[in-house]
């Protein structure tokens, strides 16, 4: 079952993931919230649409916009709605 991992923390894991360009969408409802904190960061994809940001925050420690999601997916990434992906020191294992 694929896990995401934050300093040795597993913040979010599912069985039901979309990959898409090599990027583990989890479901929303699979991450923790006591981990993050709203980003005001947003970038755009020209076939995704708006992305938004999460950073991650936890026992003194914090990294910024690790998680992003998809709040209105244009319609060819309809399936990565309701989820979140990782970057920077996220690690995602199966």
């Amino acid at each position: 079952m694929p896990k995401a991992i934050w300093n040795d923390l597993v913040i979010a894991e599912s069985s039901d993931t979309v990959v898409v360009e090599g990027n583990h969408y989890f479901p929303r409802s699979a991450l923790r919230s006591d981990v993050i904190r709203e980003s005001d960061t947003h970038t755009v994809c020209p076939w995704k649409g708006t992305a938004s940001y999460y950073s991650l925050e936890h026992d003194g420690r914090h990294s910024a916009d690790a998680v992003w999601y998809y709040s209105d997916p244009k319609p060819a990434a309809a399936e990565i709605r309701d989820r979140v992906a990782f970057w920077k020191d996220v690690r995602v294992v199966d």
